[in-house]
């Protein structure tokens, strides 16, 4: 993962455009790029930060999680439902468009999984394989 540029050279680039320079010139002077030039600059005079603002995180989940009980609810109510019928409902209900890897890290944060049985675990023929997955609460 990449690094965040150092606050010293932050503060250089915005000092430079301070003192006269414009943004271009002062991100060639300084070896940086004209676009983070622009931002630091930006954010200096809005917030007066010159330092980094955090890399990383999760930055989408907040969508999901706004239909939380309407998704649990549905597993309760069908315990053998799929990641895509999920992600489908919420399409056709809400028009919110996840991936079922979405729902998935949804359904993990909430201590669910896939219940795991006998059946499905031995070798055998196809029939002894018919037994749908369940989701199950995890005990945390």
């Amino acid at each position: 993962m990449t690094k965040a540029f150092s606050e010293d050279l932050r503060g250089r680039v915005i000092d430079a455009v301070e003192g006269g320079l414009s943004r271009r010139a002062a991100a060639e002077r300084f070896g940086v790029s004209v676009s983070s030039a622009v931002r630091w600059v930006k954010r200096w005079r809005e917030t007066g930060a010159r330092g980094a603002q955090p890399l990383g995180g999760d930055k989408r989940s907040q969508r999901i999680e706004a239909y939380r009980d309407e998704i649990l609810a549905a597993v309760e109510a069908e315990p053998d439902i799929t990641l895509v019928e999920i992600a489908g409902g919420l399409y056709r209900d809400h028009s919110l468009r996840v991936a079922p890897s979405t729902v998935w890290r949804f359904l993990d944060r909430h201590a669910m999984t896939v219940k795991k049985n006998r059946a499905r675990q031995r070798a055998g023929t196809a029939r002894c394989r018919a037994a749908a997955a369940r989701l199950v609460q995890r005990s945390a």
